[in-house]
């Protein structure tokens, strides 16, 4: 299957807060998105691998991306380095983005800033015909998307284009909510995050407000230019 885009998530939900609503407008363009998330979210504080499993299968139906998959990486010690980045261009091979969209490059988050590099690296390796890979038994074609952007996460960023998702903002709230072990409950008896606060929902709706703006628009997602950006593709 070939895809338009192709979002890397470092977690399970890092790409439903940083895209959502780009994801969404996409799709209703007629584009084919797919999703990976590079680990299973097992040391988040809240909740655990299974449930962060569940919780990615209903958002990636809100959403209704082409595909999902997990690469099962260590979260929280994953490395940028051959055995991982191998991973990552078999799967670029496989599915042949003309875009990807990777986490941002810094951010508070340090699997956030190492995942976006593994991305970024992986794609221009990807693109190396002598780099051999094999799928199924059968070797790989190289393959270079023609472009890597980053979503703006919890570090502000003043981005480098923004995409309009007015009319998409509510059903990005809806397939962030999915993953609803990781918000606020007050029944629950865990311990509370940065993201579990009452209060997260409204610092995101803001900054959804903050990035539109720039464009005139009511809600935009931000997103920074990558290092693979030989062409500028406007998604």
């Amino acid at each position: 299957m070939k895809l338009d885009i192709l979002a890397f998530g470092a977690h399970p939900d890092d790409v439903e807060l940083g895209c959502a609503g780009t994801i969404l407008k996409h799709i209703e363009d007629g584009k084919k998105i797919g999703i990976i998330d590079l680990t299973r979210g097992e040391l988040g504080t809240r909740g655990s691998a299974a449930i962060r499993k569940k919780e990615a299968e209903a958002a990636s139906k809100i959403l209704g991306v082409a595909l999902r998959e997990n690469l099962a990486m260590a979260d929280g010690f994953f490395l940028n380095d051959k055995k991982h980045q191998l991973k990552v261009i078999q799967k670029i091979r496989q599915y042949q983005p003309e875009v990807v969209i990777a986490n941002s490059l810094k951010d508070r988050h340090p699997d956030h800033g190492r995942g976006a590099q593994l991305v970024s690296d992986a794609c221009f390796l990807a693109g190396l015909p002598k780099i051999k890979t094999s799928l199924k038994g059968k070797s790989q074609k190289a393959w270079r998307p023609k472009a890597v952007y980053h979503y703006i996460q919890f570090n502000p960023h003043k981005p480098d284009f923004v995409v309009d998702i007015s009319k998409h903002f509510e059903k990005k709230m809806e397939a962030i909510r999915a993953f609803e072990s990781q918000f606020y409950n007050p029944d629950s008896k865990e311990t509370e995050t940065l993201i579990s606060s009452p209060e997260f929902f409204g610092l995101l709706k803001k900054r959804c407000e903050e990035h539109g703006n720039q464009i005139n628009a009511r809600y935009g997602e931000g997103f920074l230019f990558g290092t693979l950006n030989w062409k500028f593709i406007l998604i």
